[in-house]
């Protein structure tokens, strides 16, 4: 691509960067193709002057502007052509029914000059290669064969005026170069007022980045981004389930004393709220079951009955050896589970007993 000669647009000299373009090189300035206008408006006034310098049509012809360029740098088609025509080459209009009837394959051809309201750009075959040289564009744009006949009509639909260039050309570097060789375009050129705005706009210089990323490196990084916030939102779950479980631990606490509190007997100290030391705690328990004891003997209940102090030590009696205060609030709701159970299961016998 670099050995491709592709002028800029500069304010409206699209004609001059047409022919460069075409002819790959600096082949003509305004200066030249000014010559060139002002020739042609001479050689219209004199055959306008031909019918009568008084004549109203040619005081009109005098009074009216050139016809072949401005002071914006716009350039006609007949400089164009008388231009071209210094390096042998014509141009016939690829509209044309007599060109149609030709029926020639426009991959055949080796450049086209194209037009739409007083803009000019060339279309070039360069090696093997066809390239849309544009000076509106950022640089030149790759065609490819099959899509060449396909932008040629895209073209006409739009309005633009077609001219086939015919002749030899100049040789040109990029020409021998991509004999031999191929090139290949990952990114379609921009437009020079799109480069302009995204220059003058951060938020575009920042979607451009972003592109830039997401084309090279960013699938990695979107990898790396997307396996953090799984990774964060794993903690954040795993310490909402941390702070559920520590609710529910103390609930179930909560819940074991109230229910043994109501279990207890009636001259078992009571203390205000739910929220018991582990020394009540096991004091409360110790009286439950002396008191569950003393039940037993008085009804005669079968199997051995020896003092609570005598006896293999209960979860009851576990809970008020082991609790402490470094007790983990897991072993306190493991403890406090059985506790309830236990009560469940003695509340059950009593009732059945009776």
């Amino acid at each position: 691509m670099e050995s491709i000669f592709h002028e800029k647009q500069e304010g409206s000299l699209c004609a001059q960067h047409c022919l460069n373009n075409l002819l790959q090189g600096e082949y003509f300035s305004p200066v030249e193709l000014s010559s060139i206008a002002h020739q042609l408006d001479e050689e219209e006034r004199m055959r306008m002057a031909e019918g009568g310098v008084t004549s109203e049509d040619y005081r009109t012809f005098l009074q009216q502007p050139s016809g072949n360029m401005d002071d914006s740098g716009f350039f006609s088609i007949q400089v164009i052509s008388n231009a071209l025509k210094v390096w042998g080459l014509d141009l016939i209009l690829f509209n044309s029914p007599e060109y149609q009837r030709l029926r020639i394959d426009p991959i055949n051809e080796r450049s086209f000059i194209c037009n739409y309201k007083e803009h000019w750009f060339t279309v070039r075959k360069l090696g093997k290669q066809w390239f849309n040289l544009n000076s509106l564009l950022t640089g030149p744009e790759l065609i490819s064969d099959t899509y060449l006949a396909l932008f040629l009509a895209q073209l006409q639909q739009e309005g633009y005026s077609i001219f086939v260039v015919k002749g030899d050309l100049p040789d040109c570097e990029a020409d021998q170069l991509l004999q031999m060789i191929r090139v290949q375009q990952m990114h379609r050129p921009k437009l020079i007022g799109e480069e302009l705005a995204q220059l003058k706009d951060p938020r575009s210089q920042k979607t451009d980045l972003e592109r830039a990323l997401e084309t090279n490196d960013g699938p990695g990084m979107l990898d790396e981004d997307e396996e953090n916030l799984q990774k964060a939102l794993a903690l954040s779950r795993h310490e909402i389930d941390m702070e559920d479980e520590e609710a529910d631990l103390r609930r179930a606490i909560q819940l074991s004393m109230q229910g043994s509190s109501r279990n207890v007997s009636q001259d078992t100290p009571q203390t205000s709220g739910t929220n018991l030391s582990s020394e009540e705690l096991r004091k409360r328990r110790e009286a439950y079951f002396e008191n569950q004891q003393q039940q037993r003997q008085q009804a005669d209940l079968p199997g051995p009955v020896s003092h609570p102090r005598e006896r293999p030590p209960t979860s009851s009696e576990a809970l008020g050896s082991d609790l402490g205060d470094a007790m983990s609030e897991e072993d306190m709701l493991q403890v406090a589970v059985s506790m309830s159970l236990e009560t469940v299961r003695n509340n059950l016998e009593t009732e059945g007993e009776k």
